[in-house]
């Protein structure tokens, strides 16, 4: 990297960074941009392959990589990982909570299993990887939190999506609570909140049912559903000094859509 002032402002090296959700999508791109700007990596997955792939792109980058499988809705499981951290890079500067999946079904007929399933993925795993990361950033005097929400988190869709909107909407306010309770202390927390970003899942969803992506796009005004590279430049931002009087802060990434519509259309929309 340049030694400009502007690149100066984003420069990662000499620090260190944990990525859950590692192995592919949203994950995987910004753990690539944080190696970019120089970081050293903990990359947290279930999908071992997957973040063996990603360990090997971050190390051929010249950057440090430690992979470790980790289920984010078991806190047993996510304080094992955090040992590993502290052996490996002895260090947290960043920590980026992608990982976690929602389950769908009707408000009235959705099982209560579910909506505690995905609570646990979304809400209580996305706090014990906060608090195990802010105990550390908060002991050191700086760091920079970065919570994956969703459109979800500030307006209903429909489509069976409560449990998924109930869960996200969660984790915006834990992401101004914590700002509220540690950026005094040095410690930055903000959110990302991605509309329709293509993955495994969405493609899946969409070949399932034909006319699905013409109603997402009905109300993306970008005109392109999200893809996983978008994110690179705005979490690299919130990782870095480039974002140092940004906190609290929940950044929609919709290609338009909370702009344009609230969040969806009357009758199916994204």
């Amino acid at each position: 990297m340049a030694d400009s002032r502007f690149d100066s402002l984003f420069d990662l090296r000499g620090r260190a960074a944990l990525v859950s959700g590692a192995a592919s999508g949203l994950g995987r791109a910004m753990s690539l941009a944080f190696a970019e700007a120089g970081a050293d990596l903990a990359l947290a997955d279930i999908d071992a392959a997957g973040l063996e792939d990603s360990a090997g792109r971050i190390r051929a980058l010249g950057r440090r990589a430690f992979p470790v499988a980790c289920d984010v809705s078991d806190p047993a499981q996510i304080r094992a990982m955090f040992s590993v951290l502290d052996r490996e890079l002895g260090r947290i500067d960043v920590l980026a909570n992608v990982a976690g999946e929602g389950v769908l079904g009707k408000p009235e007929e959705i099982p209560l299993e579910a909506v505690e399933r995905t609570w646990r993925n979304l809400v209580l795993g996305r706090f014990c990887m906060c608090q195990e990361a802010g105990r550390r950033m908060l002991e050191a005097g700086r760091g920079s939190i970065i919570n994956i929400g969703s459109i979800a988190s500030v307006t209903a869709l429909g489509r069976g999506h409560v449990a998924y909107s109930m869960a996200m909407g969660a984790v915006v306010q834990m992401t101004r609570e914590l700002s509220t309770e540690w950026s005094g202390r040095g410690v930055r927390v903000n959110a990302i909140l991605p509309a329709q970003v293509v993955n495994r899942g969405l493609e899946a969803r969409m070949a399932a049912d034909p006319g699905l992506r013409d109603r997402f796009l009905s109300a993306i005004p970008r005109g392109r559903l999200g893809q996983p590279d978008d994110v690179r430049g705005l979490a690299l931002l919130l990782a870095s000094d480039a974002s140092a009087w940004i906190t609290g802060a929940v950044i929609p990434m919709d290609g338009g859509n909370l702009a344009t519509n609230a969040g969806g259309t009357i009758g199916g929309g994204p």
